[in-house]
């Protein structure tokens, strides 16, 4: 048996010696355009695969790619218990490809899968091997002094490129102290008979709180944490709570792929998620080190956009005031230098995410959008974006590649 490793994505070449029983038979059809680094997830019948957490999904006698056995994600249908998760590099428009699923698989000298080492109380780490990718920080409120407060007001997550050589994003201190790595929040919140709360800036009594694990899931594929997130307000009083899930992938060579789900729900009445694009929404916040080139008046970042390239130094922004700026775009890339290389982070947003949603770029290391929306127990707030993140630049095309294989269905049928 030869393997060929691509990045976390093991390709098979798999010999007579291989032959193991066929456990599912699955059918994976391409849309309108071809599509290029495609997660695909299958639901799965109640007993389908027993209690194998790492598969072989095999195409034919000689290819086949590493699967994972996981209970479903955060966002997946109503009813799903367990899902399928493999990669496909390439998956041309209309084509079908079929595979065999099998419960033996060959991973040596790979190293140690993804997994969690978790610190108490303070953060959670998910690495590949011992290479750190991604960094849940959730300590407790620490009100004992203001700089306490401001480095425990708000749960987010850190960063890493997919080596694990350079943190990319920043947590508390730096240019605008509040800002850190992968968060979300708003900043004008309204509830119940006229409160009010900015869980953003986290100002008075306002902050987010950890409220525990819900869901954590290492294998051959993907790493994932779901979370639960308290949002507070006035006199600390939780208005709103969120179930928060981030999915990491390494499939692809010299990326990763970060997966951002959440469902927010009212605990009292009548609450209004507002802003403005600088401060609510989903943001990613790069480190400090970028915001510094800014400052010293040398910026390397750029944004590229579904119309093109744009200049070092340029952002554009939505206005309040006119009403005009960038909005619903389906992706925004942000491109920038840290510790001497260039990197691109690409921000994916989906169609079902709520509309209009108003776009916020930052020389100094920011990317990320906004909407208004009302939180009902009827209707949830619920949202989904990728963020995908590599050493080098981009082209337009390879965005919208990543975009459609995020936002464009491929058929899934089991045989």
């Amino acid at each position: 048996m030869k393997l060929a490793i691509v990045g976390s994505l093991f390709l098979l070449a798999a010999g007579a010696g291989c032959a193991d029983e066929a456990k599912l038979a699955i059918a994976v059809t391409g849309g309108d355009h071809d599509l290029a680094n495609v997660v695909v997830r299958v639901p799965l019948p109640a007993k389908a695969l027993g209690d194998a957490k790492n598969v072989r999904v095999q195409e034919g006698p000689t290819v086949a790619l590493l699967g994972q056995v996981s209970p479903a994600r955060l966002l997946a249908d109503a009813g799903s218990q367990r899902e399928l998760t493999f990669i496909l590099p390439l998956l041309k428009a209309g084509e079908t490809k079929s595979f065999s699923v099998l419960t033996s698989y060959s991973q040596k000298g790979s190293p140690k899968p993804f997994h969690w080492e978790d610190t108490p109380g303070d953060h959670d780490d998910l690495l590949w091997g011992s290479t750190p990718l991604l960094r849940y920080m959730y300590a407790p409120l620490d009100e004992s002094s203001k700089e306490k407060r401001e480095q425990t007001f708000k749960v987010y997550h850190d960063l890493w490129d997919a080596n694990g050589q350079a943190l990319v994003t920043k947590g508390p201190g730096g240019l605008y102290t509040h800002h850190r790595g992968l968060f979300f929040g708003f900043n004008k919140v309204t509830y119940g008979d006229g409160h009010k709360a900015d869980v953003w800036h986290c100002t008075g009594d306002a902050h987010q709180s950890h409220e525990g694990f819900l869901q954590q899931v290492g294998g051959e594929v993907f790493g994932r944490d779901r979370v639960k997130v308290a949002w507070h307000g006035e006199k600390k009083e939780v208005f709103a709570n969120e179930e928060r899930e981030l999915t990491v992938y390494r499939p692809f060579g010299n990326g990763l792929l970060v997966e951002f789900a959440t469902i927010v729900r009212p605990a009292v009445a009548k609450v209004r998620l507002d802003g403005d694009p600088q401060h609510s929404g989903f943001h990613l916040r790069l480190s400090n080190e970028v915001a510094e080139q800014f400052n010293k008046k040398m910026p390397q970042t750029y944004f590229l956009r579904p119309d093109g390239k744009g200049q070092i130094g340029e952002e554009r922004n939505w206005d309040p005031k006119t009403k005009k700026g960038p909005v619903n775009l389906p992706w925004d890339a942000m491109c920038f230098v840290l510790g001497g290389k260039r990197y691109t982070a690409l921000y994916l947003d989906r169609p079902d995410n709520p509309k209009e949603a108003r776009g916020s770029e930052r020389v100094y290391g920011r990317v990320g959008n906004y909407f208004e929306y009302d939180l009902t127990e009827d209707k949830p707030l619920r949202l989904n974006y990728r963020i995908w993140l590599q050493e080098g630049e981009m082209t337009v095309e390879q965005c919208e590649t990543l975009s459609r294989a995020f936002v464009e269905p491929v058929k899934v049928a089991l045989k």
